[in-house]
């Protein structure tokens, strides 16, 4: 596979095509986080509203990529991903003309939904790619993409500064923030116009229902249920987070009405799941044994999102304004320094993919990167101002490597479960990921690094023990083609036998 990835041709020039895309979300996912200290001076807000501001930008990519896996499943990726790119300039202009907290507030909250662009082409490479290459694509897909935050941090502060004219003199962030907006746009016109969802000849399979994930036993359902309660649940303490008294973006009657919201929502979405799955849930349809999956694989992916990506989302939004406080660095070097976090994505997320195609164990490749993310998570809890610099982004790029080389060994194993409901999987995969980052990111907002750190490690351990006992290795991991894809066995009859006979 590798030699092919430098053409520009069939599966590959999707391939291509679609991490730009990638790319584009994240860069105005994260294109707030190299201004923080910037804004935050300019509007006069108070260091946790920053810090609150963080968290605000993950928040709705919790709903966000759940809706986005189901849209997907039904319309397919070359539809769904452009109209969100297109979308994209809504929450990028929001941001460029806010005036206050509560208008960022609201500006971020929109952005959140740009994030879950990445579920799109989970489902869009698995549709070109088969399972023996599947991880290193997904990781490519991946890691390329996700470099989209090195982008954001690392150019947009010089951008900034080069349109500075415009603003007498000043940094001239809204610029910048605004034309990330306008670039994904006109890029999602291309996208619809140089894409299909499957190659040519290949149908592009749907759920056979719509409105929630469709589960294969009762224990599944009650697992599917409480995993949509952990992320309700995040929504619910990001709303706490709003009303606390250094905040002041909601009040408590507010906040309690955000509560009941989203107990409303959990109702709703419980609802429909059992919509879904009421015939198997009532006796009245089973499963044969191919068209089965565990709930519980799933779940241990989500766990191991939170600790991968979950801790990638919480330290690009932190470090940039840890480097400048830990070593009295100007926003824009300390913001230069901190982008040598999602640099690494560019290797380190192919390399997790591709580990785990030829390592032979999609299992055992997930358990000892998130033991490796867990170990340097716990020696970067240990960085204060008495250390060298450049030991700080060492370790930190050790952090960096392990955290995203676990996002590829993740979903490398994702398109594996169930083919038809892929988008909804790794929809909910993904809004663990950002579960995770809500987490760390109030972990950090109420503590400091060292804690921050810490609790992402100790997490990371916890889920090397789970995988190691519970995960278990997907059928037909390394297969030359999905078995969905494959042709229909003929039953065999006497007259079928006596035709290959003869043949």
């Amino acid at each position: 596979m590798l030699k092919g990835l430098f053409s520009f041709h069939n599966r590959y020039r999707i391939l291509h095509l679609t991490w730009f895309a990638f790319f584009l979300t994240f860069v105005c996912w994260f294109n707030f986080a190299p201004f923080a200290t910037t804004i935050g001076k300019e509007l006069h807000l108070a260091p946790e509203q920053v810090k609150t501001l963080g968290i605000c930008n993950l928040a709705l990519t919790i709903p966000a990529r759940i809706i986005i896996g189901m849209l997907l499943d039904r319309f397919g990726p070359r539809l769904t991903y452009s109209m969100l790119l297109i979308f994209t300039v809504v929450p990028c202009f929001a941001t460029a003309l806010s005036q206050n907290f509560d208008q960022l507030v609201i500006s971020r909250l929109l952005m959140g939904i740009v994030g879950s662009g990445f579920v799109v082409g989970i489902r869009m490479v698995s549709e070109w790619f088969p399972p023996k290459e599947i991880g290193t694509a997904q990781g490519i897909y991946g890691g390329w993409g996700n470099f989209g935050a090195f982008g954001a941090e690392f150019t947009l502060p010089a951008l900034a500064m080069a349109a500075s004219f415009l603003t007498g003199g000043a940094s001239n962030w809204r610029f910048a923030i605004a034309l990330t907006g306008i670039i994904a746009a006109i890029y999602g016109v291309i996208y619809y116009n140089s894409v299909q969802d499957t190659p040519s000849g290949k149908v592009y399979k749907k759920p056979k229902k719509n409105g929630a994930l469709e589960v294969t036993s009762p224990k599944s359902f009650w697992g599917m249920i409480v995993s949509n309660f952990g992320l309700i649940f995040a929504l619910g303490l990001l709303a706490w987070r709003l009303e606390q008294p250094n905040i002041h973006f909601l009040n408590q009657n507010q906040m309690y009405l955000v509560w009941v919201l989203l107990a409303g929502l959990f109702a709703y979405q419980s609802y429909k799941a059992w919509q879904v799955n009421r015939e198997m849930l009532i006796g009245k349809k089973s499963y044969a044994p191919s068209e089965r999956y565990e709930f519980s694989q799933v779940a241990l992916l989500e766990f191991a999102y939170i600790v991968s990506f979950g801790s990638e989302l919480a330290a690009v939004s932190m470090l940039p304004a840890f480097f400048e406080k830990t070593f009295g660095l100007e926003h824009v070097i300390a913001g230069m320094i901190a982008a040598s976090y999602p640099f690494l994505n560019l290797i380190s997320r192919p390399s997790g993919g591709l580990i785990s195609d030829k390592f032979g164990s999609r299992k055992w490749t997930l358990t000892i990167i998130s033991a490796g993310i867990g170990i340097s998570y716990l020696i970067a809890h240990l960085i204060n101002s008495n250390w060298s610099v450049l030991l700080a982004i060492a370790i930190l790029m050790l952090a960096a490597y392990f955290a995203q080389a676990g996002c590829g060994a993740t979903y490398a194993i994702v398109p594996l479960i169930k083919k038809e409901v892929t988008g909804q999987i790794a929809g909910n995969v993904g809004a663990y990921g950002n579960f995770g980052g809500v987490v760390y990111l109030t972990i950090f907002s109420l503590t400091d690094a060292p804690k921050f750190f810490t609790s992402m490690g100790l997490a990371a351990m916890v889920c090397a023990f789970m995988c190691a006992f519970f995960l278990k290795e997907p059928k037909n991991s390394f297969a030359g083609a999905y078995e969905s894809d494959l042709p229909e066995r003929v039953t065999q009859t006497p007259a079928n036998l006596a035709e290959e006979m003869n043949n």
